[in-house]
Protein backbone atom coordinates (compact mmCIF):
# COMPACT_ATOMS: atom_id res chain seq x y z
CA UNK A 1 0.00 0.00 0.00
CA UNK A 2 1.19 3.48 -0.76
CA UNK A 3 0.74 6.56 1.34
CA UNK A 4 -2.42 8.54 0.61
CA UNK A 5 -2.12 11.82 -1.21
CA UNK A 6 -3.61 14.76 0.73
CA UNK A 7 -5.71 17.19 -1.24
CA UNK A 8 -6.97 19.57 1.40
CA UNK A 9 -4.65 19.32 4.36
CA UNK A 10 -7.20 17.51 6.53
CA UNK A 11 -6.13 13.90 6.10
CA UNK A 12 -7.00 11.87 9.18
CA UNK A 13 -9.71 14.22 10.44
CA UNK A 14 -13.24 12.85 10.73
CA UNK A 15 -15.45 14.00 7.89
CA UNK A 16 -18.50 15.89 9.10
CA UNK A 17 -21.28 17.49 7.14
CA UNK A 18 -20.70 15.34 4.05
CA UNK A 19 -23.42 15.57 1.43
CA UNK A 20 -24.83 13.08 -1.02
CA UNK A 21 -26.58 14.69 -3.96
CA UNK A 22 -28.78 12.39 -5.99
CA UNK A 23 -28.91 14.80 -8.93
CA UNK A 24 -31.78 16.62 -10.57
CA UNK A 25 -33.03 13.44 -12.24
CA UNK A 26 -34.27 12.02 -8.92
CA UNK A 27 -38.08 11.59 -9.12
CA UNK A 28 -39.04 13.85 -6.23
CA UNK A 29 -36.13 12.37 -4.32
CA UNK A 30 -36.10 11.63 -0.65
CA UNK A 31 -39.56 12.98 0.13
CA UNK A 32 -41.05 10.37 -2.18
CA UNK A 33 -39.04 7.66 -0.41
CA UNK A 34 -40.48 8.64 2.97
CA UNK A 35 -44.05 8.92 1.66
CA UNK A 36 -43.90 5.57 -0.15
CA UNK A 37 -42.42 3.83 2.88
CA UNK A 38 -45.02 5.31 5.21
CA UNK A 39 -47.86 4.15 2.98
CA UNK A 40 -46.39 0.66 2.83
CA UNK A 41 -46.10 0.28 6.61
CA UNK A 42 -49.02 1.82 8.50
CA UNK A 43 -48.34 -0.36 11.55
CA UNK A 44 -45.27 -1.48 13.49
CA UNK A 45 -43.53 -4.84 13.38
CA UNK A 46 -40.46 -6.37 11.80
CA UNK A 47 -42.20 -7.46 8.57
CA UNK A 48 -43.73 -4.11 7.72
CA UNK A 49 -40.55 -2.31 8.77
CA UNK A 50 -38.61 -4.44 6.29
CA UNK A 51 -41.16 -3.51 3.62
CA UNK A 52 -40.51 0.15 4.38
CA UNK A 53 -36.77 -0.42 4.14
CA UNK A 54 -37.14 -2.32 0.87
CA UNK A 55 -39.12 0.51 -0.71
CA UNK A 56 -36.54 3.07 0.39
CA UNK A 57 -33.71 0.87 -0.91
CA UNK A 58 -35.47 0.36 -4.24
CA UNK A 59 -36.03 4.09 -4.72
CA UNK A 60 -32.42 4.94 -3.88
CA UNK A 61 -31.13 2.19 -6.18
CA UNK A 62 -33.21 3.61 -9.04
CA UNK A 63 -31.77 7.07 -8.51
CA UNK A 64 -28.20 5.76 -8.24
CA UNK A 65 -28.51 3.67 -11.40
CA UNK A 66 -29.68 6.70 -13.34
CA UNK A 67 -26.88 8.84 -11.90
CA UNK A 68 -24.02 6.39 -12.55
CA UNK A 69 -25.27 4.88 -15.80
CA UNK A 70 -24.81 1.25 -14.74
CA UNK A 71 -26.41 -1.56 -16.72
CA UNK A 72 -27.61 -3.27 -13.54
CA UNK A 73 -29.30 -1.58 -10.63
CA UNK A 74 -26.95 -0.98 -7.67
CA UNK A 75 -27.71 -2.75 -4.41
CA UNK A 76 -28.71 -0.60 -1.44
CA UNK A 77 -28.98 -1.75 2.17
CA UNK A 78 -30.50 0.38 4.92
CA UNK A 79 -29.44 -0.80 8.40
CA UNK A 80 -30.96 -0.31 11.82
CA UNK A 81 -34.41 -0.95 13.32
CA UNK A 82 -36.95 0.48 13.07
CA UNK A 83 -36.25 1.86 9.58
CA UNK A 84 -39.71 3.41 9.28
CA UNK A 85 -39.03 5.61 12.30
CA UNK A 86 -35.67 6.65 10.81
CA UNK A 87 -37.36 7.57 7.53
CA UNK A 88 -40.04 9.56 9.30
CA UNK A 89 -37.35 11.53 11.14
CA UNK A 90 -35.36 12.05 7.94
CA UNK A 91 -32.25 10.29 9.24
CA UNK A 92 -30.81 6.84 8.43
CA UNK A 93 -28.18 5.33 10.70
CA UNK A 94 -26.29 3.53 7.96
CA UNK A 95 -26.67 2.97 4.21
CA UNK A 96 -24.44 0.65 2.19
CA UNK A 97 -24.30 0.96 -1.61
CA UNK A 98 -22.71 -1.45 -4.09
CA UNK A 99 -22.54 -0.82 -7.85
CA UNK A 100 -20.90 -2.90 -10.57
CA UNK A 101 -19.39 -2.05 -13.95
CA UNK A 102 -19.60 1.73 -13.79
CA UNK A 103 -18.67 2.94 -17.30
CA UNK A 104 -16.04 5.59 -18.02
CA UNK A 105 -17.43 7.29 -21.10
CA UNK A 106 -15.70 10.25 -22.71
CA UNK A 107 -12.22 9.52 -21.36
CA UNK A 108 -9.15 9.17 -23.56
CA UNK A 109 -8.18 6.10 -21.54
CA UNK A 110 -11.49 4.90 -20.08
CA UNK A 111 -11.06 2.83 -16.93
CA UNK A 112 -14.38 1.34 -15.74
CA UNK A 113 -14.90 0.78 -12.03
CA UNK A 114 -15.47 -2.95 -11.67
CA UNK A 115 -17.12 -2.64 -8.25
CA UNK A 116 -17.82 0.43 -6.11
CA UNK A 117 -18.84 0.10 -2.46
CA UNK A 118 -19.93 3.15 -0.45
CA UNK A 119 -20.80 3.36 3.24
CA UNK A 120 -22.71 6.35 4.60
CA UNK A 121 -23.17 6.71 8.36
CA UNK A 122 -25.73 9.10 9.82
CA UNK A 123 -27.45 9.86 6.52
CA UNK A 124 -29.85 12.78 6.89
CA UNK A 125 -32.26 14.24 4.39
CA UNK A 126 -32.16 17.99 3.82
CA UNK A 127 -34.62 20.61 2.67
CA UNK A 128 -33.82 19.71 -0.93
CA UNK A 129 -35.79 16.87 -2.50
CA UNK A 130 -32.67 15.37 -4.04
CA UNK A 131 -29.99 15.92 -1.41
CA UNK A 132 -28.94 14.24 1.83
CA UNK A 133 -26.10 14.64 4.32
CA UNK A 134 -23.98 12.05 6.14
CA UNK A 135 -21.75 12.25 9.20
CA UNK A 136 -19.17 10.01 7.58
CA UNK A 137 -18.61 8.69 4.04
CA UNK A 138 -16.11 6.11 2.80
CA UNK A 139 -15.81 4.22 -0.47
CA UNK A 140 -13.68 1.61 -2.22
CA UNK A 141 -13.41 1.18 -5.97
CA UNK A 142 -12.17 -2.20 -7.17
CA UNK A 143 -10.45 -2.16 -10.58
CA UNK A 144 -9.92 -5.59 -12.10
CA UNK A 145 -6.67 -6.26 -13.93
CA UNK A 146 -8.74 -6.94 -17.03
CA UNK A 147 -10.26 -3.45 -16.91
CA UNK A 148 -6.87 -1.85 -16.12
CA UNK A 149 -5.34 -3.72 -19.06
CA UNK A 150 -8.02 -2.37 -21.39
CA UNK A 151 -7.39 1.20 -20.24
CA UNK A 152 -3.59 1.02 -20.54
CA UNK A 153 -3.41 -1.01 -23.74
CA UNK A 154 -1.03 -3.55 -22.20
CA UNK A 155 -1.53 -6.74 -20.19
CA UNK A 156 -1.56 -6.06 -16.43
CA UNK A 157 -1.11 -8.77 -13.79
CA UNK A 158 -0.03 -9.11 -10.14
CA UNK A 159 3.48 -7.82 -9.61
CA UNK A 160 4.80 -10.38 -7.17
CA UNK A 161 5.42 -7.69 -4.51
CA UNK A 162 2.97 -5.58 -2.48
CA UNK A 163 2.13 -2.35 -4.25
CA UNK A 164 3.43 -3.45 -7.64
CA UNK A 165 1.96 -4.79 -10.87
CA UNK A 166 3.38 -6.69 -13.81
CA UNK A 167 2.98 -5.02 -17.20
CA UNK A 168 3.44 -7.01 -20.39
CA UNK A 169 3.81 -5.27 -23.74
CA UNK A 170 3.14 -7.48 -26.75
CA UNK A 171 3.97 -6.75 -30.41
CA UNK A 172 3.58 -9.33 -33.22
CA UNK A 173 7.07 -8.76 -34.65
CA UNK A 174 9.08 -7.39 -31.73
CA UNK A 175 7.81 -10.03 -29.31
CA UNK A 176 6.79 -9.29 -25.73
CA UNK A 177 8.40 -8.13 -22.52
CA UNK A 178 7.16 -7.87 -18.93
CA UNK A 179 8.21 -5.11 -16.55
CA UNK A 180 7.26 -4.27 -12.96
CA UNK A 181 5.76 -0.95 -11.85
CA UNK A 182 4.74 0.56 -8.53
CA UNK A 183 1.14 1.74 -8.16
CA UNK A 184 0.26 4.80 -6.11
CA UNK A 185 -2.45 7.41 -5.58
CA UNK A 186 -1.87 10.71 -7.37
CA UNK A 187 -3.63 14.05 -7.05
CA UNK A 188 -6.80 14.61 -9.03
CA UNK A 189 -8.16 11.09 -8.34
CA UNK A 190 -5.52 9.50 -10.57
CA UNK A 191 -3.55 6.29 -10.34
CA UNK A 192 0.17 6.62 -11.11
CA UNK A 193 2.61 3.95 -12.28
CA UNK A 194 6.19 4.67 -11.21
CA UNK A 195 9.53 2.98 -10.44
CA UNK A 196 9.37 0.87 -13.59
CA UNK A 197 11.80 -2.03 -13.41
CA UNK A 198 12.75 -3.58 -16.74
CA UNK A 199 14.30 -6.92 -17.53
CA UNK A 200 18.08 -7.00 -18.03
CA UNK A 201 19.16 -5.85 -21.47
CA UNK A 202 18.00 -3.20 -23.90
CA UNK A 203 14.32 -2.90 -24.78
CA UNK A 204 13.51 -2.77 -28.46
CA UNK A 205 12.27 0.73 -29.42
CA UNK A 206 8.70 -0.38 -30.32
CA UNK A 207 8.27 -2.08 -26.93
CA UNK A 208 9.75 0.87 -25.03
CA UNK A 209 7.38 3.24 -26.86
CA UNK A 210 4.40 1.05 -25.99
CA UNK A 211 5.37 0.89 -22.31
CA UNK A 212 6.07 4.62 -22.10
CA UNK A 213 2.69 5.40 -23.61
CA UNK A 214 0.95 3.07 -21.14
CA UNK A 215 2.72 4.09 -17.93
CA UNK A 216 4.05 7.64 -18.23
CA UNK A 217 0.79 9.47 -17.46
CA UNK A 218 -1.41 8.71 -14.43
CA UNK A 219 -4.86 7.32 -15.27
CA UNK A 220 -7.80 9.38 -13.94
CA UNK A 221 -10.77 7.71 -12.29
CA UNK A 222 -13.36 9.92 -13.95
CA UNK A 223 -16.43 7.84 -13.16
CA UNK A 224 -16.46 7.71 -9.36
CA UNK A 225 -19.12 9.89 -7.69
CA UNK A 226 -18.18 13.55 -7.67
CA UNK A 227 -16.67 14.70 -4.41
CA UNK A 228 -14.82 11.49 -3.50
CA UNK A 229 -11.07 11.93 -3.02
CA UNK A 230 -8.58 9.13 -3.65
CA UNK A 231 -6.51 8.47 -0.52
CA UNK A 232 -4.64 5.24 -1.19
CA UNK A 233 -4.38 2.25 -3.52
CA UNK A 234 -3.61 -1.39 -2.78
CA UNK A 235 -2.71 -4.13 -5.23
CA UNK A 236 -4.37 -7.51 -4.79
CA UNK A 237 -4.31 -10.85 -6.57
CA UNK A 238 -7.24 -9.84 -8.77
CA UNK A 239 -6.86 -6.10 -9.22
CA UNK A 240 -6.39 -2.71 -7.56
CA UNK A 241 -8.39 -1.40 -4.60
CA UNK A 242 -8.73 2.40 -4.49
CA UNK A 243 -9.84 3.87 -1.14
CA UNK A 244 -11.77 7.15 -1.07
CA UNK A 245 -13.21 9.59 1.42
CA UNK A 246 -15.16 12.67 0.54
CA UNK A 247 -17.29 15.72 0.98
CA UNK A 248 -20.19 16.68 -1.30
CA UNK A 249 -20.72 13.25 -2.80
CA UNK A 250 -22.76 13.51 -6.00
CA UNK A 251 -24.13 10.74 -8.22
CA UNK A 252 -24.74 12.45 -11.55
CA UNK A 253 -24.52 10.96 -15.01
CA UNK A 254 -21.30 12.07 -16.70
CA UNK A 255 -19.93 13.86 -13.61
CA UNK A 256 -16.16 13.84 -13.20
CA UNK A 257 -14.31 13.42 -9.94
CA UNK A 258 -11.02 14.67 -11.29
CA UNK A 259 -9.71 18.00 -10.17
Amino acid sequence: MYQPQPDDGRVGEPYRGDSLSMGSSAPRGWRLIVVAASMAAPAGGLAVDRIAAARAESRMAEVLQDGMGTADRPSVRVSGFPVLTQLAKGSLRRVDLTAHDIPANGSTRPLPVTTLTVRLDGLKTSGSADEAHADRVGATAFLSYGDVSGALGVRVSPGGEPGRIGVTAVLPVAGDVTVSAAVSAATGNRIAFTDVRTVPGELLPPLRTLLDRALDDPVPLENVPEGLHLRSVTTTRDGIDAAFTGRSIAFRRGSSSAG
